[in-house]
Formats: structure tokens, C-alpha cells, sequence
């Protein structure tokens, strides 16, 4: 190799990392606020072991609105032990059944742990998990409600800034002088 070969390979393999990072970037952006937004879901970070395996501490779950009658035993629910408490649980359905009224209950159990919840009723379910992602979670508890939304802002700005200044560099390069 000669010398004005060498720069040229390590500036073309880091510009190749760098797409690479952004690319990850921004798959972790869209399944992190604009899915949710565009399925009218909620992320939401798990924050005790009582899911591991299938969910561990940190990871990212994104739980959407359903109708309770479409839930069954294995679904992954995240549900308010108290109505009306903003505090939320995601566990697994492990039982349906009925009230004396015929208002239809859940009793729902993580998957690490060795005792069932008290049962809820539907007004309770907050919605069925779709998905997760690990990991991710832990960037989400890291800030509170406000700071994220000036954080994700930043960076998305930043991103699209760095999107275009990259377009921008490679069209100027394309031109003749």
C-alpha cells in the first residue's frame, strides 16, 4: 500500500462506522418514540427483575390500548394494581375470569415471581405490551418528563443537522471546480 492509500482506507472506514452508528441510532429512535406515537402506544421502562427473564430490569416496553375482551392467559399487560394510582405493572395474564356482576377479571403474575397478583378488572388494564427493546429503558429513567423532551429534541436536531451536512458535503464534492 502506498502512503495516500492508507488515509484513504481508514477515512472510508470510519465514514462506514459512522453510518453504521447512525443507522442503529436512529432504528433505536423509531422504535422508541415514533412507532409508539404512530401506534398510538406507550413506552414504558421495566424497572424490577419480576419479568427476567423475558424481561429484565431496563428494558423498554411499548404497551398499547387494547379492548380487555381480546386479552387471554399469556399476554403481557401492563395494568394499575390501583385504580386510579399513576402507578403502573407489567406482568403476564395468568388466569380470566368474571365477577358476580360479569365484569371480567385478570389475575396476572411475573414471570419471576413465585405468587400471583390480586386479580383487576378491565378498567384497570393499561394497555398489551407489542414489544421491547433492552437495554433502553435505562437511558429513559436516567431523565425525568421534562428533561427528556428538551434531550430528545437536542438530539434529534442533531441528527438531522448531521444528516444534512453530510448530503451537503458529498454533493460539493460532486461538483467541478
Amino acid at each position: 500500500m502506498t502512503q495516500h492509500t492508507q488515509p484513504r482506507l481508514w477515512r472510508g472506514l470510519l465514514r462506514f462506522i459512522g453510518w453504521v452508528v447512525f443507522a442503529l441510532v436512529m432504528a433505536v429512535v423509531a422504535l422508541v418514540l415514533v412507532i409508539p406515537r404512530l401506534i398510538g402506544a406507550v413506552p414504558l421502562a421495566v424497572l424490577t427483575s419480576s419479568m427476567e427473564p423475558v424481561l429484565a430490569p431496563g428494558t423498554l416496553v411499548v404497551s398499547q390500548s387494547v379492548d380487555p375482551e381480546t386479552l387471554a392467559i399469556g399476554d403481557v399487560v401492563t395494568f394499575q394494581p390501583v385504580s386510579d394510582d399513576p402507578m403502573l405493572v407489567t406482568h403476564r395474564i395468568v388466569e380470566v375470569g368474571y365477577q358476580a356482576d360479569g365484569d371480567l377479571t385478570f389475575t396476572t403474575r411475573g414471570d419471576n415471581n413465585g405468587a400471583d397478583d390480586q386479580p383487576i378488572v378491565g378498567d384497570q388494564v393499561m394497555g398489551k405490551v407489542v414489544y421491547s427493546v433492552p437495554y433502553v429503558g435505562y437511558v429513559t429513567t436516567l431523565f425525568g418528563v421534562t428533561e427528556r423532551g428538551w434531550i430528545v429534541g437536542a438530539l434529534g436536531g442533531l441528527l438531522i443537522g448531521y444528516a444534512v451536512f453530510t448530503l451537503l458535503r458529498a454533493l460539493m464534492r460532486r461538483q467541478p471546480r
